[in-house]
């Protein structure tokens, strides 16, 4: 069973309870979203297995009595099959999240911060060890390109797609639009993917 460490809205520590009871209590609790960019100023999101929805290169729940930065490197390792040392990451933003939802009839009440983090890859597309079950591959696009997309509203940049099959990476180019983004009802893509993007141009250019 997985557990989690919860918190008052303020940040103050209160214990910790399974994964199940934080989001049926509605109980704050820590999350990372981890992305990796290279220098020259490109940045990977992942292909998610449920939507086939572009998002963070991983991201998922910080266990009880994990720090924030062991949580980056596990997400990494599990959903991409990377193995990195997370020391140097960025810490771009923590932001509080709210959400209700049903899932398999019962209510889920999500109330999570997200510790948004960059790191730089220098790896090649044989590196990646996607877990099928959550990951179909991953996009690598120019961040500046994708902060225009998602600022313009329409049209289409360019994109790497690299996939699996057999045990074996595979890559292809495409064209990709702002409805291949993973975005919420209650989002949009431009608020949503601002900050990290701005980083990556900032740290690279």
């Amino acid at each position: 069973m997985e557990y989690l460490d919860y918190y008052d809205e303020n940040g103050n520590y209160l214990g910790y309870k399974s994964r199940d009871e934080v989001h049926k209590e509605g109980l704050w609790h820590n999350t990372v979203h981890c992305w990796l960019y290279e220098m020259d100023g490109s940045i990977y999101f992942q292909i998610r297995s449920s939507s086939h929805k572009f998002y963070t290169t991983a991201s998922g729940h910080v266990l009880k009595d994990e720090g924030i930065k062991e949580a980056f490197r596990r997400e990494i390792k599990e959903e991409i099959g990377l193995d990195i040392n997370s020391n140097d990451a960025t810490l771009v933003d923590i932001v509080p999240w709210r959400m209700d939802k049903m899932k398999n009839g019962i209510l889920i009440k999500d109330r999570a911060k997200a510790h948004v983090y960059v790191d730089l890859f220098e790896g090649d597309i044989n590196s990646f060890k996607f877990d099928p079950n959550e990951v179909l591959g991953v996009v690598k696009v120019k961040a500046k390109e994708a902060l225009d997309l998602f600022k313009k509203g329409n049209g289409e940049i360019k994109a790497l797609i690299i996939t699996a099959k057999d045990n074996k990476n595979f890559s292809e180019n495409k064209l990709v639009s702002i409805g291949d983004f993973l975005v919420q009802d209650h989002e949009n893509a431009y608020d949503k993917y601002k900050d990290v993007l701005s980083k990556v141009i900032e740290i690279t250019k």
